[in-house]
């Protein structure tokens, strides 16, 4: 399969919405018509369905997840696997962000951002999900552990050693990742970010 192929197809799985296809499944309101109109597993636990925020979390975590296993398993013998496997991780995170299904109105990328961690590196991807769960153990803020273990990450998959096309993409990733938060960065400095288990926090 060519390089752009491999791109493509992993920006396109990027692209599916699993918190819309979840909520069809269960028979819930459109995640993009209530709470933060984000359509991610957080936005899908307002409607009350642990189970549908569950799935919606695996599916988007999943896609990262096969996309960059299967740039790495299926890297043409002429193509740089960490190459390759760099830039599919960000085709499919940025995906997620701006979907084409979606009018490019995606996702904040946390989940997703976890499945191509652990594809490059499972210590990496679990790093960060042990510094996502440890902020928001202590703070109550799912929007701030999700910028410290965006902040981490790429500290992790540097001190690990992984390649520098890995290092840089997970760097990239983290800045989107911040990006896509600077509405809940906004609410943390001005004290109005609600706390984990509020109905009306904004994630």
């Amino acid at each position: 399969m060519p390089t752009i192929a491999f791109i493509i197809a992993a920006y396109l799985l990027g692209s599916i919405s699993f918190a819309v296809i979840t909520s069809k499944l269960f028979g819930l309101a459109d995640p993009r018509t209530y709470g933060s109109g984000n359509p991610g597993a957080t936005n899908v636990l307002r409607s009350g369905k642990k189970a549908a925020a569950a799935l919606t979390l695996f599916g988007d975590a999943a896609k990262g997840w096969l996309a960059v296993f299967l740039a790495i398993r299926l890297s043409p013998p002429d193509v740089s696997y960490t190459m390759l496997a760099a830039a599919v991780a960000l085709a499919v995170f940025i995906g997620h962000l701006f979907p084409i299904f979606l009018r490019f109105k995606g996702g904040k990328g946390v989940a997703t951002a976890l499945g191509v961690l652990l594809a490059l590196n499972v210590w990496v991807g679990l790093g960060g999900l042990a510094t996502w769960m440890f902020m928001a153990l202590v703070f109550r803020y799912s929007s701030l552990a999700a910028l410290a273990a965006a902040v981490a990450t790429p500290i992790y998959a540097f001190l690990l050693g992984l390649p520098r096309e890995w290092v840089l993409a997970s760097g990239i990733m983290s800045l989107l990742l911040i990006w896509r938060h600077k509405s809940n960065i906004q609410n943390l400095l001005a004290g109005k970010e609600t706390r984990i288990g509020k109905s009306d926090e904004s994630q």
